[in-house]
């Protein structure tokens, strides 16, 4: 790609399988993610390595075993690629490109299978630089579990909620009517039967009588950088430092 110097260019082809946008972050608030799922391990390591050699970091979601045995040997050699929340997201060391006010992001599940998804997001906001505070397993089935729970992360004022729930997808409803903050409900494949997979979770969450969004199926990674939006400080068209006040770094290598 030609470009002007001193500029940035706002998109970073790899071959002629990838174009990577690196305006993301200044335009939007939140880098872009990597899907690993559905790519090669050539192309994956491609993507990486052009990455790496600008210097700038990189989040990976989904990676396959495949892909995560490559950056673990030889192939990913000189990457220092992390694995986090057991292997779901992976971290290229590096810059991400954003910058976020301090800002805690409370995330709870309605039950320990649930716990898998929210340690992706949690992952994903943890590498952006947010807090985050969690409350596990506190579903409907025992509401006395949950209002302690929302007790105790109310002293940490959450300025968002992300709520992972499966089977009946009830818990989101049910704190969007106990706390200030924006709730976003993340069902979950969790559940069989009539309305498995997450179906039944889905469509009782768009039909919450209580104010709150929702996300598809399984999506961690969305609802993250959602939540992450915002915290997002304005970046200037150069990329370099945003507006108004000190920077807090949030990209973290």
């Amino acid at each position: 790609m030609v470009h002007r110097r001193g500029v940035r260019p706002k998109e970073l082809k790899v071959g002629r399988y990838a174009r990577l946008d690196r305006d993301r972050p200044r335009r939007i608030g939140v880098p872009e993610v990597v899907l690993g799922e559905g790519k090669t391990v050539p192309h994956l390591l491609g993507i990486l390595r052009a990455l790496a050699a600008l210097g700038e970091g990189a989040l990976v979601s989904r990676p396959t075993a495949a892909q995560r045995r490559a950056l673990a040997g030889t192939a990913g050699k000189g990457l220092g690629v992390r694995s986090l929340a057991d292997g779901r997201v992976l971290r290229l060391p590096g810059p991400l490109g954003a910058e976020y006010r301090d800002g805690t992001v409370a995330i709870v599940t309605a039950g320990t299978s649930d716990v898998p998804l929210a340690d992706e997001a949690a992952a994903v906001l943890t590498e952006l630089g947010l807090r985050i505070v969690t409350a596990h397993d506190v579903g409907v089935a025992g509401l006395h579990r949950l209002l302690r729970a929302v007790r105790r992360l109310e002293r940490s004022e959450p300025e968002i909620y992300l709520v992972f729930a499966g089977r009946e997808g009830a818990l989101p409803t049910v704190i969007a009517g106990l706390v200030r903050a924006p709730v976003l409900g993340v069902p979950t494949s969790v559940g069989y039967g009539r309305g498995g997979r997450g179906e039944a979770a889905l469509s009782a969450m768009l039909q919450s009588c209580a104010p709150i969004a929702v996300v598809n199926i399984d999506a961690a990674v969305p609802a993250a950088l959602f939540a992450a939006q915002r915290f997002a400080r304005p970046l200037p068209s150069s990329g370099g430092r945003p507006r108004g006040g000190s920077p807090r770094r949030s990209a973290r290598s």
